[in-house]
């Protein structure tokens, strides 16, 4: 779930934290078999707010007066209705529901300008949709102190609470000789993330809300987008508290690790920092590491097999680029540009103008060097549609290449609304046809969030099946600002009625005010 601004917040002294989501479960067995859906109400306000969420009070972006702000509680199969609105003084927001495909519901999506218009200050707006998947909200951290200050090398104050500070750790509340489920997701802005519990090994059984294979590991990435459902085994010496780290990754860290405490119940030592120091994390450039990890997720039995054959492929180039002299990233030298009109609308309506009617490039040229900069490193906006048939199997291959700067390629988390995607492989430097004969089609894992390693690729296969316009982009933010994103469309004519509020702005509102077009 993501709360988006139109423009940037007010500035603060210090810098945007990233933030791990976790929810706990203790595993039971139960049946939803007898419970049937429900329609569950929410009414939301979202306002500025002061706050401390890593010991540095700053204005932040809050909903009910609450920082992270409230929880959704809802089984699959729920209908949710969110009425949200907006008291900040000057900005339009929208929400974007992660992970949640819309069916049926694509004004829902929460994409500015794709999906729907903004909501502008002191607008409500009614968020209705099905639940396929969880919705997870929470986390705190320390930005000028540590909590394991004497266990390290550097300048870090050692942190100090009484327990009713904004910031102060959440202790993670555990029995002995249990099972628990832990939820994650990541929902950075720019940074991925390393998290390790001391002492405990974690079994990876879920990526983006489908089950995998399980295997152990002592720590995992997390790029900002992706979610895991981990299964943890209190085996350890319960009188003892452990740690839990979370550490930079993909990005050099301007910040010490963030850190709680894992604490075994009916034990008194529940803030007693642990004797031994924090899990040490893999250097933040460590590929390697992180390849091992990623390549280990594969789809458990039983999930959906992709198509042996696909109708469509288009590759997609990653680069970074100058235009007017400003530094943007570009997908084969196109930086996306959102129009005012959201494409949904002008698409449903037959609305011309609304957005560039060229096609976008379905490739880049075969002499590109992606090992190098580019000869030419100026690149064009550019706001045109990828146009899918419906129901037709379209394969992705994300290119990545070096930057503006020499020897510099970044870490490129993918993700997709509306869908979710096979990926049937990666592999390093510039991709082939004939590497297709290493794709995975029995068990590639099943997901809406796919990273793409620096100087290498990543081939995704989906199902164009989900009537409307959707968003595909790098889901670290700054990047997705600066242009580094597509929108396919499919079956819009399939859409059923939009939401008036949806399409107030740009061309669809013109036409609904002028009485042209039926809402």
């Amino acid at each position: 779930m993501g709360l988006r601004p139109s423009s940037p917040p007010p500035s603060s002294s210090s810098s945007r934290a990233g933030l791990l989501i976790i929810w706990w479960c203790c595993l039971i067995q139960y049946s939803d078999m007898a419970l049937g859906s429900k329609t569950r109400h929410f009414k939301w306000e979202v306002e500025y707010m002061y706050w401390s969420p890593d010991c540095n009070e700053h204005m932040v972006m809050g909903i009910n007066g609450q920082f992270p702000g409230p929880t959704i509680r809802a089984r699959a199969g729920d209908t949710v209705h969110v009425e949200l609105t907006n008291k900040l003084p000057t900005e339009g927001v929208v929400i974007h529901w992660h992970g949640i495909r819309q069916q049926g519901t694509p004004w829902a999506d929460g994409t500015a300008s794709i999906s729907q218009c903004v909501i502008n200050p002191g607008e409500t707006f009614l968020y209705r949709f099905k639940v396929d998947k969880s919705l997870l909200m929470n986390g705190r951290g320390q930005y000028n102190c540590s909590l394991a200050a004497h266990f390290t090398n550097t300048s870090s104050t050692q942190c100090k609470f009484n327990g009713t500070e904004q910031c102060a750790p959440e202790i993670l509340r555990v029995m002995p000789k249990k099972t628990y489920r832990l939820r994650l997701a990541s929902t950075t802005a720019l940074a991925s993330l390393n998290l390790a519990i001391g002492n405990h090994k974690m079994v990876v059984v879920e990526a983006d809300g489908n089950y995998v294979q399980p295997f152990a590991v002592e720590d995992m990435d997390i790029y900002s987008g992706e979610s895991y459902s981990v299964l943890l085994t209190t085996d350890q010496d319960p009188s003892q508290n452990y740690w839990v780290s979370i550490s930079v990754r993909g990005r050099k860290p301007q910040t010490p690790q963030g850190l709680t405490i894992l604490h075994y119940l009916h034990h008194p030592k529940t803030s007693l920092i642990p004797t031994r120091p924090p899990p040490v994390a893999p250097l933040w450039n460590n590929y390697t590491h992180s390849k091992l990890f990623t390549t280990k997720i594969l789809a458990l039995m039983g999930t959906p097999q992709p198509p042996t054959t696909t109708h469509r492929r288009i590759a997609l180039l990653n680069t970074q680029n100058y235009i007017d002299g400003y530094t943007k990233w570009a997908i084969n030298n196109l930086s996306l540009v959102l129009p005012s009109t959201p494409y949904l609308g002008a698409l449903k309506y037959s609305i011309n103008n609304a957005f560039d009617g060229e096609k976008p490039p379905e490739n880049f040229p075969m002499d590109y060097d992606v090992m190098n900069p580019a000869t030419n490193q100026n690149s064009s906006y550019g706001s045109g549609v990828y146009m899918l048939d419906f129901n037709t199997t379209v394969d992705v291959i994300l290119q990545n290449a070096n930057a503006l700067a020499e020897k510099t390629s970044e870490i490129h988390p993918w993700h997709l609304h509306g869908h979710d995607f096979w990926v049937l492989g990666y592999g390093e430097g510039r991709f082939s046809n004939q590497k297709e004969n290493n794709f995975n089609l029995r068990n590639p894992p099943f997901r809406n969030t796919a990273v793409i390693f620096p100087y290498g690729w990543t081939a995704l296969r989906f199902v164009a099946d989900n009537p409307g316009a959707w968003a595909f982009h790098c889901h670290i933010e700054p990047h997705l600002h600066m242009g580094m994103g597509v929108v396919f469309a499919e079956g819009v004519h399939l859409v059923g009625k939009v939401p008036h509020d949806a399409l107030t702005c740009g061309l669809t509102g013109k036409m609904f005010m002028g009485g042209n077009g039926k809402p």
